[in-house]
């Protein structure tokens, strides 16, 4: 596997562009955390919370993802094909029409363009510019994989397969739409049915885009970064096929007491439920993983990001079937425990997946060590003390919030009014501003590490009688 060389400037491209987008998208969630409590911070027609939030959500989910998603997953089929990709100037026009899109997404919402679907709002053009761009990843994904070296496939593989397939589907049959200018769009379809579409994919794309790919990135990165192999390929495999089949169906938990079918509601709850099983196959395959020497979280500075890391996952796929059940979802739905429920997975799960993957690949990439293990372990902890102080805050609130919204006097009268509710969150809103600085902060030294890592891998390219460093067997 060393007679060539890996398109490593491509996947150091995609990782850069993805952090540079993560700091932009928790710089914008933390003001508009700020103004929440604080309505003076709206303090320009274009950066108010409106239209900040779509750009943070969007920001983060196709910038920092969608980035991390394209570096980190072409960085795992080279290495398990044992091959270079099959279209390395495709993948280098990617990068570039990548930046380009996510640019031009956030301008365009901060302008005021929007379809105004959960996690879809972008009109289409740059809808079209999405498809584009995950084609172009296909081609490598698919083109490379065929050419592999090793027959059998690891579970990697098939999660990134799966992510290709699934988030094709989901993103064009979501995203059907009549264009009514150049900036301007109507969802193909209405009323209810356009609910129930949207919520298919507003579920599964967290389902195809935040789960199935960062799972391929656990389970590659785990057994390279602690020498311990998967403790069973073959659940693994069950886990995938069983995750792949069963989430599909869950869209429609987001709709419950709405005017869909009570049947179609159920059906989301029941395999919304039946999920905690494939889920937790993976969870329970990390932890036996890792169970084979406990040292690791000791004397390997990244196994407690990926441990930690699927510990969240699996809280997460807990709390997501319980809060679809209709006795939950009575009291915590439309409140603050739902963006609680969320960040535990993109805060907690996703962040510290991609970036524990990160601190693995770049200095591989340049032939060297991390800059500093110790500002990697104050970025662990503050990201994680910063999540769940988001989370938990969140939760409490939410409950607040339902109870509040739920009660009632003697008479059958409303206790609280709204402004009553809204002033009872204030103390947690500002615990939540808090709790996001904190996280800010940790996410920073995570980037300084690295760049310092890219800098100490190239001053030790160019010293005398060093030779570039090519892609170490990873």
């Amino acid at each position: 596997m060393n007679d060539y060389r890996y398109d490593n400037r491509t996947i150091q491209g995609f990782i850069l562009s993805a952090m540079a987008w993560g700091v932009v998208g928790i710089l914008i969630g933390l003001l508009i955390s700020v103004q929440l409590w604080a309505p003076a911070a709206n303090f320009a027609p274009y950066l108010t919370y409106g239209r900040l939030r779509p750009a943070h959500t969007n920001g983060l989910a196709l910038g920092l993802g969608g980035g991390a998603i394209f570096g980190l997953c072409l960085y795992i089929v080279m290495r398990l094909s044992g091959r270079p990709l099959l279209f390395p100037r495709l993948a280098r026009a990617q990068l570039w029409l990548f930046n380009v899109t996510i640019a031009a997404a956030v301008l365009s919402l901060l302008a005021g363009y929007t379809q105004s679907n959960e996690y879809a709002e972008l009109e289409w053009p740059l809808d079209l510019a999405v498809v584009v761009l995950w084609v172009m990843f296909a081609a490598n994904v698919f083109g490379t994989i065929a050419r592999r070296r090793e027959p059998q496939m690891y579970v990697a593989l098939w999660y990134v397969i799966g992510t290709v397939i699934a988030v094709a589907i989901l993103w064009i049959v979501n995203n059907l739409s009549i264009p009514a200018g150049l900036t301007k769009s109507y969802h193909l379809f209405s009323g209810v049915n356009s609910a129930n579409v949207e919520w298919w994919y507003g579920h599964n794309i967290v389902g195809f885009f935040f789960t199935t790919p960062i799972l391929a990135m656990f389970y590659y990165f785990l057994p390279k970064s602690t020498g311990l192999p998967i403790f069973s390929h073959r659940l693994s495999i069950l886990s995938f096929w069983s995750l792949v089949f069963g989430y599909l169906w869950t869209g429609a938990h987001h709709l419950v007491y709405s005017p869909l079918p009570d049947w179609l509601q159920t059906l989301g709850i029941v395999f919304t439920l039946f999920l905690i099983a494939p889920s937790w196959g993976s969870v329970v395959n990390g932890y036996y993983t890792v169970g084979a020497d406990w040292s690791k979280m000791r004397s390997n500075y990244l196994t407690k990001f990926f441990v930690i890391g699927i510990t969240f996952y699996g809280l997460q796929t807990v709390q997501g079937p319980t809060q679809a059940l209709r006795v939950v979802s009575q009291l915590v739905h439309f409140t603050d425990w739902v963006p609680g429920h969320v960040h535990m997975g993109t805060m907690g799960w996703v962040t510290m997946v991609v970036t524990g993957s990160i601190y693995y690949v770049i200095p591989r990439i340049h032939g060297t060590t991390i800059y500093s293990e110790r500002i990697a372990d104050v970025h662990f902890w503050l990201v994680l003390v910063g999540q769940l102080l988001f989370s938990v805050t969140m939760w409490i609130t939410g409950i607040q919030q339902g109870a509040m919204w739920k009660a009632t006097n003697a008479d059958g009268t409303l206790k609280y009014t709204f402004v009553e509710t809204l002033a009872k969150n204030y103390p947690y809103w500002h615990t939540r501003t808090l709790a996001g600085l904190v996280f800010a902060v940790g996410m920073l030294f995570f980037v300084y590490n690295v760049l310092m890592t890219i800098r100490k891998g190239r001053a030790l390219e160019g010293s005398p009688g060093s030779s570039p460093a090519a892609a170490p067997v990873a």
